[in-house]
């Protein structure tokens, strides 16, 4: 008798412990969509200016492989803990990251050399690049194909073997 209340608990707690894992999973996908409702989908927003190294840059001109478009500010410290991974991805993909209301062209540059980081960047003071976007908080992060779609966007944290993955499943 013992015993089969003991199975019965056992596989009691697996089956409760399954329906928690699965609220919990559709809880987040609910989440993560209503996070991302005004972010652009499909076809990418004109992505042009001049980076801060003086280069000028058009989305729309790489059409051989997919590209990282990445949204960051010098003042947000979840983007301060992505940069690194950031950089890193920049060195084997095509990545452009827009300073979001980071201040004038010098601030991001100094904060780009005290960081140590080296990946492209478009000066955003205003916003205007970030609206085009629908990016309302950094960081945020979009894989464009050659085609010129969006095809992934995500708000928040990303990790480099998450951006490698989406890069790589786009091509």
């Amino acid at each position: 008798m013992l015993s089969r209340l003991r199975q019965w608990w056992r596989g009691h707690r697996l089956r409760r412990g399954l329906v928690e894992l699965l609220v919990i999973a559709g809880v987040f996908l609910v989440l993560r969509a209503w996070l991302q409702q005004d972010m652009a989908n499909g076809p990418v927003p004109p992505l042009a200016g001049t980076t801060l190294e003086g280069r000028a840059f058009d989305l729309r001109r790489y059409p051989e492989r997919p590209v990282l478009v990445h949204f960051w500010a010098t003042w947000c410290r979840i983007c301060a803990l992505e940069q690194v991974s950031i950089d890193a991805v920049a060195r084997d993909w095509p990545v452009i990251t827009v300073a979001m209301q980071s201040g004038s062209a010098a601030d991001v540059q100094q904060y780009l050399r005290e960081a140590g980081l080296d990946f492209p960047v478009i000066n955003d003071p205003d916003g205007t690049l970030a609206r085009r976007f629908g990016v309302q908080a950094v960081p945020a992060t979009f894989i464009v194909d050659e085609r010129n779609r969006i095809v992934f966007r995500e708000r928040g944290f990303t990790s480099e073997a998450g951006l490698r993955f989406r890069l790589w499943l786009a091509r």
